[in-house]
């Protein structure tokens, strides 16, 4: 083994597993009350404008939360604290859907469990990031992203098993088992990979002195998924437009199955497919797709196209989701990597707040196929940007 080699990497396998492992457990507990809120708070009395409200306040906090966390991780050596805890609370507090009576309790859940997800994304990044070579990067946020969606399938199907015979609120009370399971892996699996920082790598030698400003070609980039983003609405308003052409509301959590396994088979290949070709290329792909399928719920011609535009949705998602990590990671130095994904996961959650709220209104005062035709036109305009964006010289 080369000297040069960061003392983490010996135990990658291992934590790469284990943030894999905790990816699934929480996606498991998460996905079985996402995918039946949107006919939960229908029955609460709320509708599209409450919904967007939630989910853009909800971003909101996680944005801010994602900044901060993004920026501590560069200054901090032990990060495991940070993803733990991240991971508790968000666990802690979605049990407790189950006893909600009206519409902005759940906002309240939301924003914290959204401030949970913000507190450990850019520590946990980071930490993948140090156990893996960069031509390596694709294939460790592909496996993770991999396994976390398979969680997304595993948490439709009991949501579905229970919604047929115990009603809604049972699903929130057992989503708290797999929660529990994905902090317990977190805790006694995850090691911590930061305790062989090199310090001058991450702090200038006059402490007074500004940071160095993050290089162009990473905003370039993020200029395109900031525009995309702000078409990207909540996934719910894709789950309450199927339920408005018929999709009946027992049927939901089939919605989540059917995208997420896509999403599950494809995160992988194209995470590894990005290490060997440009992952520039792979995400403006993902883009497109994605305007196709916003455009196929715009027009809604019939029930069949919106099951297998959902099913096409999934590789939209494997397309972007691990590649753009790893392209925001290889973009920038080392010690620039959880200020640059603190940045990059702070504006497209401030764009996604403000997508969730237009989309609402749009939805509300002109037609249910209006959104989401704006949304297939941003993505369009994101993925041309995309293919032309610089590439960074280290």
């Amino acid at each position: 083994m080369s000297s040069s080699s960061p003392a983490p990497k010996p135990s990658a396998a291992r934590n790469i597993y284990s943030f894999g492992l905790t990816s699934f457990f929480n996606d498991t507990a998460t996905e079985m009350a996402y995918w039946v809120l949107p006919a939960f708070l229908v029955s609460l009395g709320a509708g599209p404008a409450q919904l967007g409200l939630i989910e853009g306040i909800a971003e909101s906090v996680a944005s801010f939360a994602k900044l901060f966390s993004g920026y501590l991780a560069d200054h901090i050596e032990r990060r495991k604290p940070l993803v733990v805890a991240g991971y508790f609370v968000a666990n802690a507090v979605k049990p407790l859907l189950a006893v909600v009576t009206s519409w902005w309790h759940i906002l309240l859940i939301r924003f914290s469990d959204r401030l949970a997800k913000g507190v450990r994304g850019a520590p946990r990044d980071v930490m993948v990031a140090e156990c893996v070579e960069k031509d390596r990067l694709g294939s460790a946020y592909g496996l993770i992203q991999s396994m976390d969606s398979a969680g997304a399938i595993a948490g439709p199907l009991l949501a579905l098993l229970l919604l047929s015979r115990y009603g809604i609120r049972s699903v929130f009370w057992t989503a708290a088992i797999p929660g529990a399971l994905s902090v317990l892996v977190a805790v006694f699996g995850i090691r911590e990979t930061g305790s062989g920082l090199d310090r001058k790598k991450i702090e200038p030698e006059n402490s007074n002195s500004a940071p160095a400003p993050l290089p162009f070609p990473f905003y370039f980039i993020l200029i395109a998924v900031t525009l995309f983003s702000l078409g990207n609405s909540s996934d719910m308003f894709l789950v309450m437009r199927a339920q408005n052409v018929g999709i009946a509301v027992k049927l939901a959590p089939l919605l989540g199955l059917v995208f997420n396994v896509t999403y599950t088979l494809g995160s992988w290949p194209a995470g590894w497919l990005s290490d060997r070709i440009s992952r520039r290329w792979i995400a403006a792909v993902g883009y497109l797709i994605f305007a196709a399928v916003y455009y196929m719920f715009g027009r809604a011609p019939s029930v069949a196209a919106i099951w297998i535009s959902m099913a096409v949705y999934g590789t939209y998602y494997a397309l972007t989701q691990p590649v753009l990590k790893a392209l925001v990671v290889e973009t920038v130095a080392e010690g620039m990597r959880g200020r640059a994904l603190g940045v990059y996961y702070f504006t497209t959650s401030v764009a996604t707040l403000a997508a969730s709220l237009i989309a609402g209104e749009l939805w509300k005062h002109f037609s249910a196929s209006v959104p989401f035709y704006a949304s297939a036109g941003l993505a369009i305009i994101a993925a041309a940007l995309l293919m032309v964006s610089p590439r960074h010289k280290p």
